[in-house]
């Protein structure tokens, strides 16, 4: 039905970064330092971004060549279980570091939000990058380093 086109892209069209997301991802956590915090799970939302070295993107449509998505949601469930958690910066940067010390990542954004906070905010968090990020820009890996 298709011809295979592999090969024929131009060099400058050639993918120049790769990118794995986690959006939204929702799990619970004993988190919190307020007294009515502790001992009760609460709702988080998380958003990763893995930016690969491009040498690791797929050259086949086999499931050994990619990299593994599951580990991402089966092991942030673990972190989250394993122990309670004073401050979701102690939750976010387990999270980095976990997924930092991952084969092939090149950059990473790691967002963790507490949901249920308050009556007018939807969420609040924060957000841990190996990149810098610019105002107004979506996604942006400094592709100089």
């Amino acid at each position: 039905m298709f011809e295979d086109l592999s090969g024929m892209t131009p060099a400058a069209l050639a993918p120049a970064s790769y990118k794995i997301m986690l959006e939204d991802f929702a799990f619970e956590a004993d988190i919190g330092f307020h007294a009515f915090e502790i001992g009760v799970k609460q709702r988080l939302l998380a958003t990763i971004e893995v930016w690969l070295d491009p040498a690791t993107l797929p050259r086949e449509d086999a499931r050994a060549e990619a990299w593994d998505y599951d580990f991402l949601r089966h092991d942030i469930h673990a972190l989250a279980a394993a122990r309670r958690y004073n401050l979701q910066e102690t939750l976010a940067r387990a999270v980095y570091d976990l997924i930092a010390a991952r084969h092939g990542v090149a950059a990473l954004r790691v967002r963790l939000r507490k949901l249920d906070v308050y009556p007018d905010c939807a969420s609040v968090g924060l957000e841990l990058a190996s990149v810098p990020v610019r105002p107004h820009a979506a996604s942006w890996v400094n592709t100089k380093a």
